[in-house]
């Protein structure tokens, strides 16, 4: 990367001017000999609000097997103290409307929950994705910086080993 200009027209198929925030940003790591790449979890939790942090966590337990059973265990259990148990004098008899009442509840609660926490995963797939292409682009841009000085180095050697076959060549008889 010694002709900076030079590097971006031949590496990008563009002028500096029309690189983008990203292609400057990995260019001028890639100069100063930085590494670019970062811990997506830590700057993502650095970032993260209390409300957001409270919604994963919401949505990882009511999305887990342990919820699920745990709940299936209290719906039986109503229905069976409300249907067995208290046989004359039940809170919510069959077809248990107070049950039906708390479940709407529940779910008109944890539904915008849920989608706010996959709105935020969302978000952090976009962030790792931006992370990746920049890691990727700078590798790339390593690669190439390699790729040329590996050229202008073979080059160098095959024009010595020219000039010394000449040198032989002259020396023969002929």
């Amino acid at each position: 990367m010694y002709n900076l200009p030079n590097f971006i027209h031949v590496h990008f198929d563009k002028p500096a001017e029309e690189l983008g925030e990203i292609e400057k940003r990995v260019l001028a790591k890639a100069h100063e000999r930085k590494i670019i790449s970062t811990d997506v979890n830590a700057a993502l939790q650095a970032e993260t609000s209390f409300g957001e942090r409270l919604s994963d966590s919401i949505a990882r337990v009511g999305g887990s097997w342990s919820f699920i059973i745990g709940f299936l265990l209290f719906l039986v259990v109503w229905c069976v103290v409300n249907t067995v148990v208290l046989l004359t004098d039940s809170f919510d008899p069959y077809p248990f409307i107070f049950l039906n009442l708390l479940l709407s509840m529940v779910a008109a609660i944890q539904a915008p929950i849920i989608m706010m926490s996959q709105n935020r995963q969302a978000e952090r797939d976009r962030f790792e994705a931006a992370k990746d292409y920049e890691v990727n682009l700078k590798a790339e841009l390593e690669v190439l910086s390699l790729h040329q000085k590996i050229d202008v180095r073979v080059l160098a050697e095959i024009a010595s080993l020219r000039e010394d076959i000449a040198r032989i060549a002259q020396r023969l008889p002929n």
